[in-house]
């Protein structure tokens, strides 16, 4: 290409300058964009593997097992009172954590089973409580909380705050969300503290507030693709610590329950969707 040299030098460096500026302009849209393009990408991702999601074999499982006469003590469940009345499923699970009267402490969902479990069927909870996940009665409440969760799919959070042992939960919570520790001296709040955050192509919902708070708490039980299995919120609040190179805290264990109230109280009116589906 030939150039023009009848042009003058002011000339030029307008030019060039505008040039410039509408390639920095260009740069800095990119990233922005880039972002928007995979986050769609993720959704369309998860949206097409959602048509079949494996979850479903956990809650039919799970209806099962709910049922059926197991234990020592030969007996069902279906006289576990998860809070709305023995046996009541609709709307339990978009209500816990809550305080129980019968065990004077506050419950989530995989702790309440467990009493449920002992009282009921004669099995031993603590021994339940040291088995890993995804592995012998573990198996079991993974595939029982799918099927209690999804008797609430698309109702919304109202994780009770009447009792002061739910407020003093609630701000245990809290602490437990902001300490910070370990060898990376993490936190809770370091991934799910504040908006717009990712690690990789993942977008890490804030958790102190709406929306973020429901996207995240209202989607778990989920089943996982990169592991095959499903995760309760027990499990996956495991695998946080063990991200944060803490040490893992006890199955059930007050700390992880006050992190479920603290959850479930900021997802306030947002819809559960559990058991959902995820990478």
């Amino acid at each position: 290409m030939k150039l023009n040299r009848n042009w003058n030098l002011p000339g030029r460096l307008a030019v060039s300058a505008c040039a410039a500026g509408a390639v920095s302009l260009a740069v800095l849209a990119l990233p922005a964009a880039a972002q928007k393009t995979t986050a769609e990408g993720i959704a369309e991702y998860r949206a097409m593997l959602a048509d079949g999601n494996p979850a479903e074999l956990y809650e039919a499982k799970g209806e099962g097992l709910w049922k059926e006469a197991r234990g020592p003590k030969k007996a069902s469940l279906e006289k576990c009172d998860l809070g709305k009345g023995p046996g009541v499923l609709k709307g339990a699970f978009v209500e816990l954590p809550r305080y129980f009267a019968d065990t004077q402490r506050v419950q989530d969902l995989e702790s309440r089973l467990l009493t449920c479990m002992e009282t009921l069927q004669g099995f031993n909870a603590a021994e339940i409580a040291k088995t890993g996940f995804g592995s012998g009665e573990q198996k079991t409440i993974e595939s029982l909380v799918a099927y209690i969760s999804a008797e609430s799919r698309d109702m919304a959070f109202s994780v009770p705050q009447g009792h002061a042992k739910e407020k003093l939960m609630y701000e245990v919570g809290k602490k437990v969300f902001y300490l910070r520790g370990g060898p990376y001296d993490f936190s809770c709040a370091s991934c799910h503290g504040e908006d717009h955050k990712r690690v990789r192509l993942q977008d890490l919902p804030n958790l102190t507030k709406q929306p973020g708070a429901a996207t995240g708490f209202g989607s778990w039980p989920a089943y996982r693709v990169s592991s095959g299995d499903l995760w309760s919120m027990q499990r996956r609040l495991n695998d946080c610590y063990r991200q944060q190179r803490f040490p893992f805290p006890g199955y059930a264990s007050d700390a992880t329950i006050a992190l479920g109230v603290f959850m479930g109280v900021n997802s306030k009116g947002g819809t559960s969707i559990a058991p959902a589906l995820k990478r």
